[in-house]
């Protein structure tokens, strides 16, 4: 076997290894970036992190690290690294600038898994639009409206504005106002509404309901009427008790005023006929 002979087998032997090595970096490289995500989901699921985001972010970790493997598997064959890194980087840096809005909401949508301001099932008040949560992915927050309309709302939007969790506390507070006429008797119909307050089955006793004279308006005495109930009771509650005080007031022969416009006509008197006057 001559020198050539030598040198072209030694040649094949070399890029053999590396072929072997190469392929032992990726079996096992791909073996451990999934060991790795497993683990973070388990650490994820034991802190009862949303589903949503550990099955995103496990992904991201995954081909975060077969990216890395697959560099070093490259390395390993000799290719030059650096110059693969400054593409991908370069790459990586076009297509954010690319997606910078998409960019917003999907780290807007991390920020509302993690935090939990609403979850699924809540009714929310966010970016000007109330209704129940159905969905919160990544991008998008999808809720449907009481009259069961499906709003899909970017989360950049959601998380840069006013969250207002109309359902996350299990009581809430009805803010009612009844006007009276100033000749009626304050006193009978401050009786007569504590008395359908505390009739009303769903109003609770602790918090105590208030009931108070608020407002001496311009054409009205106004008292403030606040029952405590439970949240899903809230509108049963407002409803029937708008209803019952209306009939009560009605019945007592107390007045509810109501804005009224007084009318003049002056006759104007034609030039012609003032002078034959």
């Amino acid at each position: 076997m001559n020198m050539e002979d030598l040198l072209a087998n030694g040649l094949i032997v070399g890029w053999a290894l590396k072929i072997v090595a190469a392929l032992a970096i990726l079996v096992i490289g791909n073996w451990l970036a999934k060991k790795i995500a497993a683990i973070f989901v388990k650490m994820m699921d034991r802190n009862e992190v949303d589903s949503t985001l550990t099955k995103f972010l496990k992904n991201i970790i995954y081909y975060a690290l077969l990216i890395a493997v697959v560099i070093a598997a490259a390395g390993q064959l000799g290719i030059n690294t650096t110059s693969f890194l400054t593409v991908v980087g370069a790459a990586g840096l076009a297509i954010g600038l690319a997606l910078k809005d998409s960019l917003a909401n999907f780290s807007a949508g991390v920020m509302l898994i993690l935090f939990r301001p609403f979850k699924v099932g809540d009714v929310v008040n966010v970016a000007g639009e109330t209704g129940s949560v159905e969905e919160i992915t990544i991008f998008n927050t999808v809720m449907n409206t009481p009259d069961n309309q499906k709003k899909i709302i970017p989360n950049g939007i959601v998380a840069s504005g006013t969250i207002t969790n109309i359902t996350a506390n299990d009581t809430r507070r009805i803010d009612m106002v009844f006007g009276i006429g100033y000749g009626d008797d304050i006193k009978a119909a401050e009786r007569l509404l504590v008395d359908l307050v505390k009739a009303e089955p769903n109003v609770l006793t602790d918090p105590e309901p208030n009931v108070a004279v608020a407002e001496l308006a311009d054409s009205s005495v106004n008292f403030v009427v606040r029952p405590w109930v439970k949240t899903d009771d809230y509108w049963d509650v407002k409803f029937s008790l708008t209803e019952k005080i209306k009939l009560a007031f009605d019945e007592a022969g107390i007045s509810i005023p109501f804005p009224q416009q007084d009318v003049h006509m002056h006759q104007v008197v034609q030039n012609g006929e003032a002078d034959a006057a």
